[in-house]
């Protein structure tokens, strides 16, 4: 492995307007935290000859939650969206998520919206903001847009961010009352990347599920939504059959392969044990709050 770093300029812009006119995702890169693109520049998977720093960019590091939603910027860490109080009462199954990342230091380095970046289907937090059916804002050198997450992440390494343009927020909706969800990650040791990870979201009034989304992680190119198996839960009351069932309709919505961590036919079998699981605990939440919203 090379430990050595090899020369590149730095860049410490102040404005978001400037780190968006250097950057073009090969030559010159943006840093948030580092965590990814650091490691890669040792290993010599990239070389840019250009590293464009946020970190004197105001204003990017905030986790705040407003009448609509949860939005939090670029430059916030995945340690403090663990802990912020906001999070962790009204988008609990975000925090469940980051906290089954086990080092702290990757946490406290790292951002949330620099994960993403990185385009990896194993992320953690990607399935639990599929199932919250997030937005990511994007700006680049004229305007700025936003998009569903799920038109974010194109394949494995590539995200929907084009060369001078940087991802600036993400926005989380406020779940509907009588929701709860829950996440699940199997992998070799706790601090090895996801072999497979779900996070469901349900929404259950008067007994029977209104609304379900359940979205998967390292089981394709890119995250998924196992649309049929949340077509199955409409309308039905949360019993071991219908979780079953769909379960095995989130199984058979996965496209793994077999590589290093796991076999193909390992990871499809893990999804309908993970998505089980979740399932259970997230109708066990809602039920116990009583209608009450805790996603």
């Amino acid at each position: 492995m090379h430990r050595v770093l090899l020369p590149f300029e730095f860049a410490e812009p102040t404005t978001v307007g400037e780190v968006v006119g250097m950057v073009d995702g090969q030559k010159a890169m943006v840093l948030a935290g580092g965590v990814d693109l650091v490691l890669k520049m040792r290993l010599r998977q990239i070389l840019p000859e250009k590293v464009v720093s946020l970190q004197k960019v105001p204003g990017l590091d905030y986790v705040q939650e407003d009448g609509s939603g949860l939005r939090f910027g670029a430059l916030a860490s995945l340690r403090k969206i663990e802990l912020s109080a906001v999070v962790r009462g009204g988008w609990p199954l975000l925090a469940e998520a980051i906290g089954l990342i086990a080092s702290v230091q990757t946490k406290v380095m790292g951002t949330a919206i620099g994960n993403l970046c990185v385009g990896t289907p194993a992320s953690d937090i990607a399935p639990a903001l599929y199932a919250l059916g997030a937005g990511v804002t994007i700006v680049g050198t004229d305007s700025a847009r936003e998009i569903p997450i799920k038109q974010f992440f194109v394949d494995v390494g590539k995200t929907a961010v084009q060369p001078h343009e940087i991802v600036a927020e993400i926005f989380i909706p406020r779940p509907p009352a009588g929701s709860a969800g829950a996440f699940m990650k199997l992998s070799k040791t706790s601090e090895d990347i996801a072999k497979v990870n779900a996070a469901v979201l349900v929404t259950i009034v008067d007994g029977a599920c209104t609304d379900a989304k359940i979205a998967l992680g390292s089981v394709a190119p890119t995250p998924v939504r196992a649309s049929e198996a949340e077509r199955l839960l409409q309308g039905r009351g949360m019993n071991a059959r219908t979780i079953a069932e769909a379960a095995e309709a989130a199984a058979e919505a996965a496209t793994p392969i077999s590589d290093v961590r796991s076999t193909a036919a390992y990871r499809k079998e893990m999804v309908r044990v993970l998505v089980k699981d979740a399932l259970e605990k997230a109708a066990a939440r809602a039920l116990a709050r009583g209608g009450g919203h805790h996603a």
